[in-house]
């Protein structure tokens, strides 16, 4: 045989979530690590005693389970903040195989490993990667609702950009087509970090409030 598939072709369908499984050598030490030490949350467990759980990472489902030979698998999880769950990680003593920091794949990101030596790796997209593109910024005369403004200057210092590149990166999504929507620039942690931002700055109103608003 030439290694070449006949018959029907291979449905096209995508795959929405993984559930990787580890082998660990003690399934309480694991789940206490995975829980405690790295940000996972515990889902269930199987068995009585049980000698399988899963954990989750957002939306991400790991399975633990006991048996041989333990450690040697390597997973990557995409998250929404990379930065937060590192700072977390390492301050809970987890071991740092590779630190923190933005590749040319496009990817910020981390590996760390755990109990029983499984490669574990966190990252979120960056998009800072490729050919520069040459531009000629102009002053454009805005005013903003004071509480806005406010939220404006720290979400930019929250993502470590200037607030012309916070306003240049909204725009250009506000404009691109997202299914019946448009697309967003905010991963769910920054939207997270977002409402706390509106409750900081007494943000009473909701996004299509600017076509009520009348200035004293």
């Amino acid at each position: 045989m030439d290694g070449t598939i006949t018959g029907r072709e291979a449905p096209r369908v995508n795959c929405e979530r993984l559930h990787p499984g580890l082998a660990v050598a003690d399934l309480a030490v694991a789940v206490a690590f995975y829980t405690s030490k790295l940000g996972f949350r515990l889902e269930f467990t199987w068995g009585e005693p049980p000698t399988m759980a899963g954990v989750t990472l957002g939306s991400t489902s790991v399975h633990l389970f006991e048996g041989p030979p333990p450690g040697g698998a390597r997973v990557f999880f995409v998250v929404g903040d990379a930065d937060e769950l590192f700072e977390f990680q390492r301050a809970n003593g987890v071991e740092i195989l590779e630190p923190l920091g933005d590749r040319d794949y496009e990817m910020r990101d981390y590996r760390v490993r755990d109990l029983d030596g499984n490669d574990l790796g966190f990252g979120h997209y960056i998009y800072g990667v490729g050919p520069k593109v040459e531009i000629e910024r102009v002053d454009v005369p805005v005013r903003l609702e004071r509480r806005l403004a406010g939220l404006l200057h720290d979400l930019a210092e929250h993502k470590r950009m200037s607030l012309s590149s916070c306003l240049e990166e909204i725009l250009l999504h506000t404009c691109e087509p997202f299914g019946d929507g448009v697309a967003s620039p905010h991963t769910l942690s920054t939207l997270r970090h977002i409402q706390e931002l509106k409750v900081k700055h007494g943000m009473d109103y909701d996004c299509h409030a600017s076509y009520r608003f009348v200035e004293k």
